[in-house]
């Protein structure tokens, strides 16, 4: 279990948070106050923090508050499970590192880089990044830093399974933390020596070392790596065959997982309880706790997309697990008859040859018998494979234009392709995150799906392109993968119908969904469009006019559709739109915005009308 060496520290994080909002403070400590709130509170809370901690470090030259800015960044990010992302902004933090030739920041943002690399399964840049900081700290005599590295290296050789290796590693860093009387360092020592030795088959040894580390996990309200370390007493009842303990085991690291929202630990229990329900041959529990932990493993920014992969697949390996198993019993079974008539065989042959003749022909049909069972069985196999693989290509073109699709699986890559006017639709929820706050987890995923769900038929009926859904937050586009020369006036066709069904939906009185008030925004302009990633492929797109049709979103109000000047070019015959002014947007400065109406005057032509805004929508930006 790897320490992180800026972890969150949560006490406070309200009061500094107040103080800030209130603007009670000097403006030199503006800085300094960012820096706090980007180092403690919840996740989005962090990566809101540290968003504005760069900006504002750009802003006043601050090359020290822009690493810092940075490096939070990545730990929320990382926290979010983004973790290309993350590598990308402590690759940044180390070169402002360099920049400033301070050493520990160096080290430090290395041992970072070296935990996304572990978690990433790449071992070898794992150990390299883990190496070079314990050089740069050992050097500087920064002890935490330093042993916390060599914990986090050993833990590394604990995920390819080289416990030896590993316990070398934990025997120098704990006696740094025993030196220094490092608690939380100690902590973490035991529960990882108590790993090291389940890997090597010392059992009792493991359950002693994990329950103290846990008891001291317990005393500092360390709740996830009490969650890990129990899921590892699982393992350990189990291969004493206690099945009984390692499920008591399993079902206490999902509870606190469950109870302090552990994303990752909540995918490793299930996945355990589902391994545990399948040694008891009880296929059925299994497969629902399986699918549990894919659903909570797997992105979840399309719900619709990810639960249906996460049936797909799970339904697949456990199908692919019942059959190998059959044909392996069948096989068994035919083998061993075959032993048995063979030596029968040799008995009979030494009383009179023509029994031994019949024997043998009556061996060679149970032979045949069998190996055709045996080819009914593969033949059986080779039909479910090609089912899933048709399942796979459909969902591939749930997720990817065809033309795109087709592309990816012909060459394995898709070139970038420009495309000079597209149409860009952003929405987002009022208020989400407040509401959301409310809900639980079921009841948020259903709500989410259910507008996500009608939005797809609803862009689907105008042939737009979806593109991603990040959160509450829907895009999509018109114009590509094939351009049109209408794709301005389907958008907003489309886009008058998901206001009018949110409207429609405010006036229902379902219990199992929430009720949101949606923003929309428009943009049109040149796009670069490809597919990103080597797995869990999307198809984005890229470029300004994405920038500026996400700022008209956020620049509208709720039930509103809010356009640019290029898009109002194109719409402007077509439907009323009225004239909000010039309004300040962030990083674009002063940019020309219209509310769309649905209707038209008589004579066909739009009535583009000014209306003066209230300030704080001037100001958005």
């Amino acid at each position: 279990m790897p320490i992180t060496v800026f972890s969150q520290i949560l006490q406070q994080a309200d009061s500094l948070e107040d103080r800030y909002l209130k603007g009670d403070f000097p403006e030199e400590e503006r800085i300094a106050l960012l820096r706090e709130l980007a180092y403690a509170g919840d996740v989005d809370k962090m990566l809101k923090y540290s968003n504005e901690l760069i900006e504002t470090a750009e802003r006043l030259d601050s090359l020290d508050g822009l690493g810092d800015g940075y490096i939070y960044k990545g730990h929320a990010l990382r926290l979010k499970s983004d973790l290309p992302e993350a590598l990308k902004n402590y690759f940044e933090a180390t070169r402002i590192g360099r920049q400033l030739n301070k050493v520990k920041r160096i080290a430090r943002s290395e041992i970072s880089i070296a935990d996304v690399y572990s978690m990433m399964g790449n071992h070898q840049n794992a150990v390299r990044y883990y190496q070079s900081a314990i050089g740069l700290l050992r050097d500087i005599q920064d002890s935490i830093g330093f042993s916390s590295a060599l914990e986090n290296l050993g833990d590394e050789y604990l995920t390819v399974d080289m416990p030896d290796s590993a316990l070398m590693f934990f025997d120098e860093s704990g006696r740094v933390f025993r030196a220094m009387n490092y608690t939380e360092g100690l902590a973490y020592n035991l529960g990882n020596r108590g790993i090291a030795y389940a890997q090597l088959g010392r059992d009792q040894m493991a359950k002693d070392t994990i329950n103290r580390a846990v008891t001291m996990m317990e005393i500092m309200q360390n709740y996830y790596p009490i969650s890990v370390y129990l899921t590892y007493m699982s393992d350990i009842y189990l291969n004493q065959g206690n099945w009984t303990v390692a499920m008591n085991y399993a079902q206490r690291s999902l509870e606190i997982a469950q109870k302090h929202g552990l994303k990752d630990q909540l995918s490793g229990a299930t996945l355990k309880i589902s391994e545990l329900y399948e040694q008891k041959g009880e296929y059925s529990k299994s497969l629902d706790f399986y699918k549990q932990h894919i659903a909570y493993r797997d992105s979840v920014n399309n719900i619709a997309s990810v639960q249906e992969m996460a049936n797909i697949r799970a339904n697949f390996e456990i199908a692919q697990n019942k059959e190998m198993a059959e044909i392996r019993a069948n096989f068994e079974i035919a083998q061993k008859q075959v032993e048995v008539d063979l030596l029968n065989q040799k008995r009979r042959v030494q009383q009179i040859i023509v029994i031994a003749v019949a024997s043998a022909l009556f061996l060679i049909s149970l032979l045949a018998l069998g190996l055709f069972r045996r080819n009914k069985f593969i033949q059986r196999t080779k039909r479910l494979i090609e089912k899933e693989k048709d399942r796979s290509d459909n969902l591939l073109l749930n997720i990817l234009p065809e033309e795109t699709a087709q592309e990816l699986k012909e060459s394995g890559r898709v070139k970038a392709k420009r495309f000079e006017s597209v149409t860009v639709l952003f929405t987002d929820f009022k208020g989400f995150t407040y509401y959301s706050e409310d809900l639980t987890p079921e009841q948020l995923v259903k709500s989410v799906d259910f507008y996500f769900s009608k939005f797809d038929e609803i862009i689907e009926k105008y042939g737009l392109e979806k593109i991603k859904t990040i959160g509450d937050a829907y895009m999509c586009a018109g114009g590509l993968p094939f351009p049109s020369e209408d794709h301005a006036l389907k958008v907003t066709q489309a886009a008058f119908e998901i206001a009018e069904f949110m409207e429609e939906m405010k006036q229902t009185k379902e219990e199992e969904i929430a009720h949101f008030e949606v923003r929309i925004g428009i943009n049109t302009g040149p796009v670069v469009a490809g597919v990103v990633g080597t797995k869990k492929f999307a198809y984005d797109i890229w470029g300004d006019t994405v920038n500026i049709a996400s700022r008209m979103e956020s620049n509208s109000l709720p039930g509103h559709i809010n356009i640019s000047e290029n898009t109002h070019q194109l719409v402007k015959d077509h439907f009323d739109c009225i004239f909000r002014g010039e309004i300040h947007v962030k990083n674009k400065g002063m940019m020309k915005m219209y509310f769309v109406n649905r209707k038209h005057n008589s004579n066909g032509k739009s009535n583009t009308e000014h209306i003066d805004e209230p300030s704080s929508v001037q100001n958005q930006g």
